[in-house]
């Protein structure tokens, strides 16, 4: 299933947002311009390697892993996901809170793959787990909104509206299933504890400031 759009209008114009695609976007179009040596080194210094940080060392990569990415489909899916739930819970949480709801969740799922495969000596790179925070919170705060998505069944494609609680808690159990069954570290190249984690720390956030919201999540006509 692919997410196109959500159906919640943003009050204000979501800058941060913008600003944290437009660091990503820059980010890769310098990776995707490097020769294979120099993308590889890239990978290998800004990406964090569990093995690494429980010896203590490289720990700012607990940050800067999560503005790299390791090739188009993942950098597009990736700004995708951002671009659809990211401007919603910035309108909530406002610009002065959303960074650190997105960089936090970044460093919380990098840690809870840490904790799964602390010796990894595999770089784990990707804004998924600052994402997945985005939209755990996203799941909390909006659990009726539609999101429109792409459903692909046998040999059809179907545009279907499907509410955000649905779609992103079948989302989450993905991660968890194929997490659960693969090997700790492994993961066929996904990081999904790091999707994982990011998500549980989206949700608290989002737990923690609904109390203090009380927008409609429709709109009156």
């Amino acid at each position: 299933m692919i997410p196109l759009y959500d159906d919640i209008k943003s009050r204000r114009r979501p800058i941060v947002n913008y600003i944290f695609i437009a660091t990503c976007t820059l980010v890769w179009m310098i990776q995707a311009s490097r020769s294979p040596e120099m993308f590889e080194w890239q990978i290998k210094y800004y990406g964090m390697t569990p093995a690494r940080i429980i010896q203590g060392q490289n720990l700012w990569t607990l940050v800067t892993s999560i503005f790299f990415h390791g090739g188009w489909f993942h950098f597009l899916g990736n700004m995708l996901y951002l671009w659809i739930f990211g401007d919603n819970v910035e309108d909530t949480f406002g610009h002065l809170l959303y960074p650190l709801v997105y960089i936090l969740s970044g460093i919380a799922g990098n840690l809870f793959q840490i904790i799964v495969a602390p010796h990894s000596s595999i770089p784990t790179i990707g804004a998924s787990g600052a994402i997945s925070g985005v939209m755990g919170a996203y799941f909390v705060l909006y659990p009726r909104a539609r999101v429109l998505t792409l459903v692909p069944f046998l040999f059809f494609i179907r545009l279907v509206y499907i509410p955000a609680s649905i779609l992103l808690g079948f989302w989450i159990l993905l991660q968890i299933l194929y997490g659960c069954s693969s090997a700790p570290g492994t993961g066929g190249g996904i990081a999904y504890f790091a999707h994982i984690g990011g998500f549980v720390i989206g949700i608290i956030f989002g737990l923690l400031i609904r109390k203090r919201f009380n927008r409609l999540w429709y709109e009156v006509y």
